[in-house]
């Protein structure tokens, strides 16, 4: 009778620690899912102010020149960057842009020009879209450390090495930042 006991208990024990590396992978992909939307979304961004770069040729070449070499700072975020990383991606579009605004206010042509409109108009819902993401990757992200902390499963989560991911922090300079258009 014993032995059907400390079986049953260490069956129990071993589905249990299955059971909860499952979940802690399912939200850690979740996780890694999330980023990888803002990686797209980011990179939709960095399509549009190269174009935006493109369209500046024609006014100042040093302008374009220096914004060229911003552009080099563009990096592939995944389902294994940081929020550190992304953050540091949306730093580097934003002052792009900002940039790109300041010519285009020292070329009346430059901001009149049908495409630059378009593109500041995509670049603006690109922007949304980065945002909606964000919001996405920080509910996934409370979700899995939420259940990384919760004993027992941080037990699990301790030995296994799944560790706490950091949230995207909210920019406030950008809450009164003029919109782009």
């Amino acid at each position: 009778m014993f032995w059907i006991i400390l079986i049953a208990i260490v069956a129990f024990l071993v589905a249990w620690v299955i059971s909860a590396q499952r979940n802690l992978v399912k939200f850690d992909e979740l996780c890694g899912n999330s980023m990888s939307q803002i990686g797209v979304q980011l990179s939709s961004r960095w399509d549009a102010v190269g174009a935006l770069v493109q369209l500046t040729k024609n006014y100042d070449e040093h302008e374009y020149n220096t914004l060229n070499e911003i552009t080099a700072r563009r990096a592939e975020i995944g389902s294994k960057s940081t929020a550190a990383d992304a953050q540091a991606q949306d730093d580097a579009i934003t002052q792009l842009v900002s940039r790109i605004m300041a010519v285009a206010e020292s070329y009346p042509d430059l901001k009149a020009n049908t495409v630059y409109n378009q593109t500041m108009t995509s670049l603006n819902e690109y922007e949304n879209n980065v945002r909606t993401s964000r919001m996405v990757y920080n509910d996934s992200v409370t979700k899995y450390n939420r259940y990384v902390r919760q004993f027992p499963a941080s037990l699990v989560a301790g030995a296994l090495g799944f560790l706490t991911r950091e949230y995207l922090k909210a920019d406030d300079s950008k809450a009164d930042m003029p919109a782009v258009n």
